[in-house]
């Protein structure tokens, strides 16, 4: 744990986060968020979100951390005592700083710096294809930008391993998305600027606040390496390193951290689901309200999963691609290989598809017999040219997963 706690105190990008371990790091107890309630706290719904209202009690020892913000926290969907006080600071908020006015490079320009097998999240919208590098999102956690009139956030939580991109638009308001300082079940709980509620990064979730029970319009996303989207987007951008801030990025402030065999325990107090272990990376599919995660483990045997979630025929594909565990050595692009797994919507037109992989980085689909990139592009065949929809959905630990969907099914059950 030591050894842990240096290394990512020296690295220069992982500053935000030795803050986040002060009270591990000194041997004191992790800051727990308690509050009391009034006993017969009414509550309202909505949509399927049970929002408590009533008047709460702040401790004195989160007071001096959040007793200035103008948060409503007689509005939540959850117990407070779920919240844990991550960076002990006199105000907490964007001591790891997002980034809001983002800069880009071309692919030409990023390769100077970015490695092949190094990860990052592709995001596009409005016709630009963007790379989103770890290396920079584990030091800032949120990007706030639009494209073409749309506001969105993209958004990483390295303690969870997982790469949200969402609509910044709330009731007519453009949000602009922050750290907050605190954590729920290890996951970043973001704030924003207008109302000042509390979001969950790994749901899109209001949690307390005026957006208590509000959910984010979630965009699709997903994780790749530099190389394969350098050689499928050739025209696309990557976030600068050019960010306004000091940071090095060419180091990695969490080294070890999957090798561990769970999160932090003053981050994450719940029980395991143990039937995957607590770091092992999932693909987790979200359609509507129903959820499904697809081991890593599991792909890389199959290599593809033809499935059906509320009704939607959806695949999810694996491949071999040389992509590195982010976690797992001091520079990028080194380190386990762990492979890419992507999920799509499995309909073109009006015909569901069936698909098996065809090749190291390619499948087939058994209706037309077209050719797929691990991107969804059709290649070869019938369907050439034609792009299959990218499904919402994460790579992320189980142990994120699992706390956050309980109970969902598990590829194999």
């Amino acid at each position: 744990m030591n050894r842990m706690l240096l290394s990512i105190v020296s690295a220069v990008a992982g500053i935000a986060f030795a803050v986040v371990l002060i009270a591990s790091a000194s041997g004191g107890d992790p800051t727990v968020v308690a509050a009391t309630t009034t006993p017969e706290s009414p509550s309202t719904t909505i949509g399927s979100v049970e929002v408590t209202e009533g008047p709460v009690t702040l401790p004195e020892q989160l007071l001096l951390s959040v007793g200035d913000w103008e948060t409503d926290w007689t509005r939540r969907t959850i117990d407070l005592d779920e919240l844990l006080l991550g960076i002990r600071a006199p105000d907490p908020r964007d001591v790891i700083a997002p980034l809001d006015f983002p800069a880009y490079e071309s692919v030409e320009e990023a390769s100077e710096w970015l490695v092949d097998n190094e990860i990052g999240v592709l995001f596009e919208i409005e016709g630009v294809a963007r790379f989103y590098p770890l290396r920079i999102l584990t030091a800032h956690e949120i990007v706030n930008d639009e494209v073409g009139g749309i506001p969105f956030a993209v958004t990483y939580c390295p303690l969870c391993n997982t790469a949200v991109a969402f609509d910044r638009r709330v009731d007519g308001e453009v949000l602009r998305f922050g750290v907050s300082g605190l954590l729920r079940k290890s996951d970043l709980v973001m704030w924003d600027d207008v109302t000042q509620s509390l979001w969950q990064q790994i749901t899109g979730e209001g949690i307390v606040g005026a957006h208590a029970g509000t959910q984010l319009v979630v965009l699709p996303t997903a994780t790749v390496t530099w190389g394969d989207f350098a050689a499928t987007h050739p025209d696309g951008e990557a976030l600068s390193v050019n960010t306004g801030f000091s940071f090095s990025y060419g180091t990695n402030g969490y080294v070890g951290y999957s090798g561990r065999g769970g999160p932090f325990p003053q981050f994450f107090q719940d029980d395991f689901d143990d039937r995957f272990p607590a770091l092992a990376r999932v693909v987790g599919v979200r359609i509507d309200d129903t959820t499904k995660a697809y081991p890593f483990s599991i792909l890389s045997e199959v290599g593809v999963a033809n499935d059906e979630l509320a009704g939607v025929p959806i695949t999810v594909w694996w491949a071999d691609t040389g992509a590195v565990d982010n976690f797992d050595s001091a520079l990028p692009g080194e380190g386990q290989v762990i492979g890419t797994g992507i999920a799509f919507l499995a309909t073109v037109g009006d015909q569901v598809l069936t698909f098996a992989p065809a090749g190291p980085d390619t499948f087939v689909d058994a209706e037309t017999g077209t050719i797929w990139t691990l991107f969804g592009e059709g290649i070869e065949g019938p369907l050439a040219g034609t792009q299959l929809e990218t499904a919402v959905h994460q790579n992320e630990f189980w142990f994120a997963w699992s706390a956050f969907n309980e109970g969902s099914p598990v590829l194999g059950d």
